[in-house]
């Protein structure tokens, strides 16, 4: 079941800061992950409704800079990068070594790619320079993680989580709707609470 979310600015906030929302994969890897979601212009006493689905896709790009379809993904699969008669693809490939874990080899012949999980049609986590032979693993604790950025960033362009502040994780676990309240601000640190959770 999807998670309703509602973002509350309470804060102190006179600069405009953008929020940011993106995942953490509990496996380590290279990087300079992106917000799956960037708030903008939510003024404080304002609020902003979206939703958290539980259904994820993989995909991945590959070194001739084609992304290949994607295909549910669930923890405990595994995928592969192939290639085909037609090109390369991306295909399901039973379990992963791990339970919570999703994969995906790169068995290609040459070329690294990158390995990436959308929710809701925006990038959520990606592994990039997967070599042949190498696995991309994404282990992803059922929690979103929430910041800040104070400069102001394009639309249409992605934003580093590395640029983000006052980051804080807010676990999802057994939550069917919830506000996320931003309090604090000028000059004090921004700080985030679950407030009004139904549990499923």
């Amino acid at each position: 079941m999807d998670i309703r979310l509602n973002f509350i600015n309470d804060s102190n906030d006179t600069h405009n800061t953008q929020v940011l929302i993106f995942s953490q994969n509990v496996t380590p890897g290279p990087g300079d992950a992106s917000a799956w979601t960037v708030i903008r212009n939510c003024a404080p006493g304002s609020n902003h409704p979206f939703v958290y689905p539980m259904a994820t896709m993989i995909g991945y790009l590959d070194s001739y800079g084609n992304y290949t379809q994607r295909l549910p993904a669930e923890p405990g699969q595994r995928f592969e990068a192939v290639f085909t008669n037609a090109g390369d693809a991306i295909q399901a490939k039973g379990t992963a070594a791990t339970p919570r874990a999703i994969e995906l080899a790169n068995t290609l012949r040459e070329g690294t790619i990158t390995a990436q999980l959308f929710k809701d049609g925006r990038l959520y986590a990606s592994a990039p320079a997967i070599a042949p032979g190498g696995l991309a693993e994404f282990v992803l604790e059922p929690s979103i993680w929430i910041g800040t950025l104070s400069q102001r960033s394009a639309e249409d362009s992605p934003v580093s989580i590395t640029m983000g502040q006052d980051n804080s994780e807010i676990s999802l676990l057994g939550i069917a709707s919830a506000d996320i309240v931003m309090t604090g601000g000028d000059p004090d640190p921004f700080r985030f609470t679950l407030q009004n959770v139904v549990m499923a």
